[in-house]
C-alpha cells in the first residue's frame, strides 16, 4: 500500500519522504491556507519534493467547463500535479475531458458504492472515499472501502482507492488488510503508526542494561 501525506507542509513532506513513507501527497484549499504561502509556490515547492509522486490539487469552480480550466492551469504547475475533482455529474464530465488530455484526477467526497463505480466509468485515475466522515455519522467507511476495491476487480478498473479522511492508526490498518492502494495519511496520524508501548518499554529497559556493562567501547 502506498502512503500519501495529507499536507501541504512542506517540512512535513520532507520528514515523511526521509522516513521512506511518502509516495504522494494530497491537499485541499483548507491545508494549503494554512502555510500562510502561496498557492502557486506551496504546490510547486511540494512537487519538487515528492517529485515523481503524484500531488493531488483541488478545484474549486463547481461547473465543467470552470473545472477544465482550472485544471489546465494547475497542471502547468507541475507534471506531477493531479487534480481532485469533486463527485458530481459536471465534475464527471470535467474528468472524462481532462484524462482524455492526459490529466489525471482524483474524485474527491466520494460516499457511496455508486459514486465510485461512476468515476471509474469516467476514468478518474484515482477515486478518494471519506471514511473518517462517513464513521462521523455512524455508516461504515471501511464497508464502503472494501465494495469499491470489489467493483474495481470485478470490472478491470484502472482507477486506484485513495483511502482519505483517516482519523486514527487503526484506519489505516484496516486499508491495508482490505488491500487499498493508498492510504492519504495526516501526519499527525503518521507519526502515531511507529508508537507502541511495549517498544518503548524495550528501548527504556536496554539502555538500563546498558548502564550496567562495565566497558562500553565498541
Amino acid at each position: 500500500m502506498k502512503f500519501f501525506v495529507d499536507t501541504a507542509d512542506a517540512p512535513q513532506i520532507r520528514a515523511a519522504m526521509e522516513m521512506g513513507l511518502a509516495d504522494g501527497v494530497t491537499t485541499n484549499p483548507t491545508l494549503v491556507s494554512k502555510t500562510g504561502r502561496g498557492f502557486k509556490e506551496t504546490l510547486a515547492e511540494i512537487c519538487e519534493i515528492v517529485k515523481p509522486g503524484p500531488v493531488s490539487a483541488e478545484v474549486l469552480g463547481l461547473e465543467a467547463d470552470q473545472m477544465i480550466d482550472e485544471a489546465r492551469r494547475l497542471s502547468d504547475i507541475a507534471e506531477n500535479i493531479v487534480i481532485k475533482i469533486p463527485m458530481t455529474s459536471d465534475g464527471m464530465k470535467a474528468v472524462r475531458t481532462l484524462e482524455e488530455e492526459g490529466i489525471r484526477t482524483n474524485v474527491t467526497l466520494v460516499f457511496s458504492a455508486n459514486q465510485g463505480l461512476l468515476a471509474c466509468k469516467a476514468g478518474a485515475s484515482f477515486i478518494s472515499p471519506f471514511i473518517g466522515r462517513l464513521d462521523d455519522i455512524g455508516h461504515n467507511g471501511m464497508g464502503l472501502v472494501a465494495e469499491l476495491l470489489e467493483i474495481i476487480e470485478n470490472y478491470g478498473f484502472d482507477t486506484q482507492v485513495i483511502v482519505a479522511s483517516i482519523r486514527h492508526p487503526q484506519h489505516v490498518k484496516e486499508a491495508a488488510l482490505l488491500g487499498a492502494h493508498i492510504a492519504t495519511v495526516p501526519f499527525a496520524v503518521l507519526e502515531k503508526l511507529f508508537k507502541h508501548t511495549l517498544t518503548d518499554a524495550g528501548i527504556k529497559s536496554f539502555l538500563a542494561d546498558w548502564e550496567k556493562v562495565p566497558d562500553k567501547t565498541f
